[in-house]
């Protein structure tokens, strides 16, 4: 009869150890689980950097550029006068590609100004050489050892490569292309997205 009683309960005791070993082994791959699944996506901070970047350009004023950050890299928004645009036509002669048939860009913004709206010029401010940040001269002969033919634009102090006034390289330049110019969208005439195409 004790016999029967103890026999009862080991089972007990055994089934008892089963459930728990088993619950802390759910528990235990869980834990293992949860961070290698969400290991697979990409953090906040990752969603931020390469996400789509919204800019009030609202107040930004005729000859004055601002810079913002997307992916990692600065991005020019420069408003131009009507001067800057008149000049870009007369920079053709003196640069590499004009009419950025090499140039990484969107389609949709072809011709000298490179932009959707010609006054609102935005660009990755990364030079096509060896990655410096180029700093905006509007002035001609503004940039050192330029000469007064220098009909103002960006200017990459690491190796004097020069841009025109819608980052198009000039002629003997160091950098082998134009700067890149960011997929981007107006939300209205006060606000853009860099980082989204016009469809979104």
């Amino acid at each position: 009869m004790t016999a029967i009683v103890l026999d009862q309960v080991d089972e007990m005791k055994r089934r008892l150890h089963i459930v728990a070993t088993s619950a802390a082994g759910a528990v235990a791959a869980g834990g293992v689980a949860v961070p290698f699944l969400g290991s697979w996506f990409p953090s906040a901070r990752a969603l931020a950097a390469g996400g789509p970047v919204e800019i009030d350009v609202a107040k930004i004023e005729p000859g004055q550029q601002i810079t913002v950050e997307w992916r990692g890299k600065p991005v020019w928004i420069l408003r131009r006068t009507p001067e800057m645009l008149a000049q870009l036509e007369k920079n053709d002669g003196m640069l590499a590609d004009p009419r950025s048939t090499s140039a990484k860009q969107p389609d949709y913004v072809k011709g000298a100004a490179r932009s959707i709206k010609p006054e609102l010029f935005v660009a990755v401010g990364v030079c096509t050489h060896l990655g410096c940040t180029p700093t905006l001269k509007k002035e001609i002969g503004a940039a050192s050892d330029m000469g007064t033919d220098w009909p103002g634009g960006y200017y990459c102090p690491c190796h004097n490569s020069r841009f025109d006034l819608s980052a198009r390289v000039f002629k003997g330049a160091p950098a082998p292309t134009n700067l890149e110019i960011p997929p981007h969208r107006y939300l209205s005439d006060a606000r853009i997205v860099v980082g989204e195409d016009q469809k979104g």
